[in-house]
């Protein structure tokens, strides 16, 4: 009777029928949370722009390098660095470094990071940067159509956005940056934790 009712219970806890299981919708941040990510705003994080209400999440796809589909929702629970760029772009290919290193120092259950090539070409000139600058913890994504760069707004390049943990826009940087420089990580890990969801 015991195994039944622990076999039950398990059910219900992966499928979300008991209340806490999984965490509700996430409220957006209040006031005060969007004051304290503003006073992050300081060094190579001065032109981050920080929405008085979160955007919708979006919703087109794009492809991994072997042409899988992918979505954001997939990302759903982490918060996303979304990095639109293109190899013909000299500031996007200046920043990528900084991009693979965010990556590796805070990419993980809490966080991912995606850069997002907007290349009309053939995803071969894309892995082909990767290994030339010797990527290491990235993966390569391209949304070749520019559906997701236009749901987004991501007029000119480098634009990178950030998304809470439901896909939502919160923030966003027009230009270059060094991501995986002091203040950067600052604002992410700030981010991670006014998002992480209640025990």
């Amino acid at each position: 009777m015991r195994l039944i009712a622990a076999v039950l219970f398990s059910a219900l806890l992966y499928a979300g029928f008991v209340p806490g299981a999984n965490p509700v919708s996430a409220a957006e941040l209040t006031a005060e949370e969007r004051a304290s990510l503003d006073d992050l705003r300081v060094g190579d994080m001065t032109k981050l722009v920080i929405h008085d209400e979160a955007r919708p999440p979006i919703t087109e796809v794009f492809r991994d390098k072997h042409g899988n589909a992918i979505s954001l929702s997939d990302f759903e629970g982490k918060v996303v660095v979304l990095n639109f760029w293109a190899t013909w772009c000299p500031p996007c290919r200046a920043e990528m470094p900084s991009i693979d290193r965010l990556s590796g120092a805070l990419g993980g259950d809490d966080l991912a990071v995606i850069a997002l090539s907007t290349d009309r070409f053939d995803v071969g000139r894309v892995i082909a940067f990767f290994e030339e600058i010797e990527v290491q913890h990235l993966t390569v994504y391209q949304d070749r159509r520019g559906g997701v760069a236009r749901m987004a707004g991501a007029l000119g390049l480098p634009i990178t956005v950030v998304l809470d943990r439901e896909g939502r826009e919160i923030a966003r940087v027009t230009g270059e940056a060094e991501w995986d420089g002091p203040e950067a990580k600052a604002f992410l890990r700030r981010v991670m934790e006014l998002t992480r969801p209640s025990a």
